[in-house]
């Protein structure tokens, strides 16, 4: 765990933190309704679009997808699907985070079963004490220089390899 500098608040501002929180965690499902994530496929044949508990809201095929066959197909809207509830999850968190405060997020990202995907390690998130860690050592050296970037396996001609900075939440 990380050490942190405790913050002074007045009475009335913890008492006001409180019931936001206690407000939050009321509205925790319609935060997560009102989120959304979309992504879309490498070659723009598949977008998804899902709300923060996972509701399908959208599902768009270009006329050509059929081109993939049958099976491809249907891998690739899952993985598209797959993004896209990725995003919508950690746009929640993101909402919830600032309200709720660290713990009480991780807390129902346990109860759920769904860990924010900035935590994920596999997907290339970072752990709070890690980009903690990270802070401060930028901070003591001063500005970074670049860092070479590791293969992510991407390739353009295959319909099922994904590229995460494609996915967009602009729609």
């Amino acid at each position: 765990m990380t050490e942190r500098e405790p913050i002074r608040r007045s009475t009335k501002q913890l008492i006001e933190d409180g019931r936001a929180r206690q407000e939050a965690m009321a509205n925790i499902d319609t935060v997560l309704a009102g989120v959304r994530g979309t992504a879309y496929d490498n070659h723009q044949s598949v977008r998804v679009t899902v709300d923060g508990r996972g509701k399908l809201l959208e599902l768009w095929l270009r006329q050509d997808a059929v081109r993939w066959g049958a099976d491809q197909l249907g891998r690739l809207i899952v993985m598209v699907a797959q993004a896209a509830m990725d995003q919508a999850t950690q746009a929640g968190y993101n909402k919830l985070g600032p309200i709720l405060g660290d713990n009480m997020t991780y807390a129902i990202e346990l109860i759920s079963g769904r860990s924010a995907p900035a935590r994920n390690p596999q997907a290339g998130g970072i752990t709070a004490e890690e980009f903690q860690r990270r802070r401060d050592e930028r901070v003591a050296n001063g500005p970074a220089k670049a860092e070479p970037v590791d293969d992510d396996g991407f390739d353009p001609d295959d319909p099922l390899s994904f590229d995460l900075s494609s996915l967009r939440s602009d729609r």
